[in-house]
């Protein structure tokens, strides 16, 4: 995807329909006819854009190919920054382990003012994926175990840490944790396989097939 994709305005666009997501799940005093012409001007963009959400059932189809890393996380739906479902959390990979912190807001609502716990295990996914990049050890999600210790609450800043636990063939053990402030309000362990191109054919097809690259895996953008 490249630079070419992630460009400014449309960071600014994403960032802005965020905004207009969580508006549409918090707005209480609002008339049925602003909402009217609320939908007029969003299905207008949507149509000017890509597909229109009106009519037949279709959507919009992406077509550029993922070749690295950097083509997908850019539209991840946690650390995305041009993915309108994303929070998103800032990362980094430090000491061999990945740090992720930010904020979870009404999109995210499970219990009344807590994170629903869908979107924590989905989290986690993606930050043991993510650890296993920065380890070099790239693999496929087999199993995810979560531990809810307590609700992790919305509108505060939150922070992950995952860690590679052990590395044996081709399964990879990954354990991460989730505090909001100084408590500890989740934790998860995965078990995660390492794939080559005969299986990424067999799953995936052959574009999949032709994507898995030989040597070493590619880095953490």
């Amino acid at each position: 995807m490249g630079d070419d994709f992630v460009t400014p305005e449309r960071v600014r666009f994403t960032q802005a329909v965020r905004r207009l997501i969580d508006v549409a799940l918090t707005a209480e005093d609002v008339t049925e006819a602003r909402l009217h012409d609320a939908a007029d001007t969003t299905e207008r963009l949507a149509a000017e854009l890509g597909e229109a959400p009106t009519g037949a059932p279709t959507r919009a189809v992406r077509t550029r190919q993922e070749m690295h890393h950097d083509d997908y996380l850019p539209r991840s739906p946690l650390v995305g920054d041009v993915s309108p479902m994303a929070p998103p959390l800032a990362y980094e990979f430090r000491d061999g382990r990945i740090h992720a912190h930010g904020v979870f807001h009404a999109a995210y609502e499970g219990p009344p003012g807590y994170v629903h716990g869908g979107w924590i295990a989905l989290s986690f996914d993606e930050v043991l994926g993510m650890t296993n990049i920065g380890s070099g050890h790239p693999g496929m999600t087999g199993k995810l175990s979560v531990r809810y210790r307590r609700p992790t609450p919305l509108h505060v800043d939150v922070r992950f840490e995952g860690w590679v636990e052990q590395v044996d063939g081709k399964r990879i053990v990954a354990k991460g944790s989730l505090h909001a402030g100084d408590e500890l309000t989740a934790e998860a362990e995965g078990l995660f396989v390492i794939i080559g191109p005969a299986r990424a054919l067999e799953y995936f097809g052959e574009e999949a097939y032709r994507r898995v690259p030989p040597g070493p895996p590619d880095p953490l953008p």
